[in-house]
């Protein structure tokens, strides 16, 4: 059974798992009842940190334009543009295995396609969650639900898996951002 985490909590993957090579993330929202005339496009992105704590080069960022890293350690399966039926909306694929060594931290985040000019923000998206598979079996990890915290913001960073004493450990963060994917490319170092 998937362990439930709550904001703040971390939880080892690989040390209690040692043979976790690679995980996908299933990442899933539902939109509330309110219409602002538009679909609420959710992307997932994902930004590939070294010890400075910044992206070191364009290529360790992932989205819906950069759907691969170079090593393969990272891959985005691809942008859902509506968030409709049930189960996961977007995956990202995780190779423990194949990851850079300058590669401290993964940070995954998820930001509302043209939120301004949709007039559309994280207040207006419910039943929002990220869950760890085993890709080897397909057996769910962990799981985060966000919850309802959210109200203004068209930005999230949903969780952090990061490199600690050689481990890989996952980090429930769920901190909102105005100010969507720019905001958090300027958070990560990258110039947009």
């Amino acid at each position: 059974m998937a362990i439930q985490l709550k904001k703040g909590q971390k939880i080892d993957l690989t040390k209690g798992n040692p043979g976790l090579k690679k995980i996908r993330l299933g990442l899933g929202w539902d939109i509330n009842s309110f219409d602002s005339g538009y679909d609420y496009d959710l992307d997932v992105s994902v930004f590939m940190v070294g010890h400075s704590k910044k992206v070191e080069n364009d290529e360790d960022f992932i989205f819906y334009n950069n759907l691969k890293h170079p090593s393969g350690s990272v891959e985005h399966l691809g942008d859902n543009r509506t968030g409709e039926g049930e189960g996961d909306d977007e995956e990202i694929i995780v190779d423990f295995s194949t990851m850079p060594s300058h590669i401290e931290r993964i940070a995954v985040t998820v930001t509302i396609y043209e939120a301004q000019e949709r007039r559309q923000n994280f207040g207006q998206v419910a039943n929002s969650y990220i869950r760890v598979i085993d890709e080897s079996n397909s057996q769910e990890i962990l799981r985060y639900d966000l919850g309802e915290e959210f109200s203004v913001e068209t930005a999230i960073s949903v969780c952090e898996i990061y490199k600690y004493n050689g481990e890989w450990k996952f980090s429930a963060v769920g901190a909102g951002f105005e100010g969507g994917l720019e905001a958090l490319c300027r958070n990560y170092g990258l110039n947009v």
